[in-house]
Formats: structure tokens, sequence, C-alpha cells
């Protein structure tokens, strides 16, 4: 009987000192203490979940925002100069004055994307530019010579044309050919295989 009338201790926490202060009145020194407090419930779960996480931000990590890709870039027409032009000096658009160079003009510009010339002289040239008239071909060019358009070519279509446009090419093969390693991922011939004939029925349906 007497077993069962004794009780389980109670569970008195630990105190921890936090400081003294000695009586003014020279009594004994009074201590200041503060119980210790029992760790919160679930701690060893919010342990092992702190542990896992990489930078604190995963612990509370909210679902990365939805962004809207960018809208693709619009093709960039480029049109092969001609041996027609006027006797003096005219906006790069006006100068070639055959009937084929102005239908393909009449085809871009009804588009309405940016287009450029390939010009057997002066490289990559924009419409608006004003060049005088010359009699220089690629099929006058020596190989070498091709190279050495094409490269300044390529050079001047990374400063004018976004990288990522793709490129609609109206050109025979001495115009493409030098360029043709660096663009062909992303450039077509609409009118590859063409005669001269089928190429202007072609532009006048378009």
């Amino acid at each position: 009987m007497a077993r069962h009338c004794i009780r389980e201790p109670r569970y008195i926490p630990p105190v921890q000192r936090i400081g003294e202060q000695p009586d003014l009145f020279g009594g004994p020194t009074l201590s200041h203490v503060a119980e210790r407090q029992r760790p919160p419930k679930g701690w060893q779960r919010q342990l092992q979940k702190w542990g896992r996480c990489t930078v604190i931000a995963d612990l509370e990590a909210a679902p990365p925002p939805v962004i809207d890709p960018a809208p693709s870039p619009s093709p960039v027409f480029l049109v092969a100069c001609v041996a027609a032009k006027l006797d003096r000096p005219a906006p790069a658009r006006d100068l070639y004055a055959s009937p084929w160079f102005q239908k393909a003009r009449a085809y871009v510009e009804r588009q309405g994307g940016a287009w450029f010339i390939l010009s057997a002289k002066h490289g990559l040239t924009a419409p608006e530019t004003v060049i005088a008239p010359y009699d220089e071909t690629l099929g006058a060019m020596q190989a070498g010579e091709r190279r050495q358009w094409g490269a300044r070519v390529i050079e001047a279509m990374g400063e004018q044309i976004d990288a990522a446009a793709p490129l609609i090419v109206l050109a025979g093969r001495n115009y493409r050919d030098p360029l043709w390693p660096q663009i062909e991922r992303r450039a077509s011939v609409p009118m590859e295989g063409l005669g001269i004939g089928q190429q202007l029925a072609w532009l006048t349906r378009n």
C-alpha cells in the first residue's frame, strides 16, 4: 500500500543564473535566475529539413515567376545587285534598274521587313545608302576575292542584323556561296533552282 503512495518526482526544469545584485543595505546578494525552456515540439523534424536545404531561402521557396518568351525577330531579306544601273549616284534601292531587281524590291517591300542589297563592290548595303554606279561583279572575281567579299559581308551582318533573325536570300550562287557556311542554318532561298524567267514569274505572283 505504501508503495502506491509514493508519488513520482515532478520534473523541475533546471535554472540558469543570469546575474547577481548586491543588497544596498548590506543584506545577502540577490541572484537572478531564469528557467531553461524545453526545445519546441517537432524540433528534430525542423532541424532535418534545415540540414537538407542548400540556402536559407529554400525553407520557404516560392515558385519561379512565369516569363513570357521574347518574340522571334522578323525575317531579313538579302537581294543581289545587278549589272543594269543608273548613270548617276542614287540610293541603292533606286540605282539598280533591271526588271528583276525592281520586282525583287517590290516583293521585299511588300513583306514589310528589313532588307539589304548584296553589292559586289560595297558588300552589305542598306537600301537608303547613296552609291555611285560601278562595274564590278562577283562573277568576274577570283575565288579568293569572293571569299574576302563574303567575310566582309558576314562581318557587316554581325553589326547590322540580329543574329537570330531568319534570312531570305534572293540571289544566285555567286552571291550565296561565300556566305552560306555561316548563314545556312537560318537562311532560305525561295527561288533556288529557277531560271531568270521563272524567277520573274515567281516575283510577279508573290
